[in-house]
């Protein structure tokens, strides 16, 4: 079985079943346990002297283990690559998470506030609904790439073995990537490597946003809006959605009670949005989806 139809297999079954919450409750998640070994490797080697190379040590490590561990897995048969590719997508539970958000904008602002508390790590309890909707659709747009475009990407290439390492290694940059006075040297390299692998899927990402929106003809205007984001990858999917939506996003929000101003990306869209621009941005998340598996067909077929 190629490598192009296992992953449109595991494509569907993300699609059709989500995470599982009966299974999740009984065994821990994969996700889960990267996590619990990074925090392990930060809580172990993060002190001292030459916190750089002791990090760029255990994201070596990191993808030796990955490497391998998906190596092992994938010599059982390609019905549990299927499973396990499955497991490291998260088409529907994204899905589900931004749609909580609208949701809850339909009962009342705190409860949309709540929703998107849960998906994103600006301060959320002071925000207006416009806030909210904005905040939900660029966590769409991000983890459209992250979540699921980019393992895809990885698992094309490089089999399980490819998508268990940008796994390991974006859940590494999510927690300790940040330049904060305990990070900054010790998480520079999971930071890092986790450009060079995001740096193709998110402008894939921004492709298979616009092309189904009609929106390719605005590329020149994405790349120009995506330039402008602080993330050298967050910035594509986020530009794409915001014109094949019509909608602004980004713009000045508070971290840890402080107020930044961020550049609006496609500013001359609408700003005053609600739970009608989350619902626009959902689908959004299915049509690139739904070409990316009629790509994979393609690509399969000729393969």
């Amino acid at each position: 079985m190629s490598t192009a139809y296992i992953l449109i297999a595991a494509l569907i079954l993300d699609a059709v079943l989500g995470e599982p919450d009966w299974l999740w409750r009984r065994l821990p998640h994969p996700a889960v346990l990267m996590g619990q070994l990074i925090g392990w490797c930060d809580a172990r080697f993060n002190a001292g002297g030459m916190r750089k190379a002791k990090g760029v040590a255990v994201v070596l490590g990191l993808v030796i283990l990955s490497g391998a561990l998906g190596g092992l897995l994938s010599f059982f048969g390609p019905v549990v690559e299927i499973i396990l590719a499955a497991i490291m997508l998260a088409q529907r539970s994204l899905v589900q998470h931004v749609r909580a958000v609208a949701d809850g904008l339909r009962l009342s602002l705190p409860q949309g506030r709540r929703a998107v508390s849960m998906i994103v790590s600006r301060d959320t309890g002071d925000m207006p609904a416009p806030a909210v909707a904005r905040s939900a659709i660029e966590s769409a747009a991000e983890n459209l790439s992250d979540g699921i475009i980019a393992p895809a990407f990885w698992f094309l290439i490089g089999g399980l073995p490819g998508m268990v390492i940008y796994k390991f290694i974006n859940t590494a940059d999510s927690m300790i990537g940040y330049r904060t006075a305990r990070h900054a040297e010790f998480g520079w390299a999971a930071a890092r490597l986790d450009d060079v692998l995001n740096f193709i899927p998110a402008r894939l990402t921004a492709v298979l946003i616009a092309l189904p929106s009609g929106k390719l003809s605005a590329w020149q205007e994405i790349r120009a809006d995506a330039r402008l984001h602080r993330s050298p990858n967050a910035g594509w999917p986020e530009a794409a959605m915001a014109r094949a939506i019509g909608v602004a996003l980004a713009g000045p929000r508070a971290y840890d009670g402080a107020m930044q101003d961020f550049a609006w990306v496609n500013a001359a869209g609408d700003r005053e949005i609600g739970p009608l621009a989350i619902d626009a941005a959902i689908s959004r998340l299915w049509s690139a989806w739904g070409v990316m598996l009629v790509l994979l067909v393609l690509f399969g077929l000729m393969t």
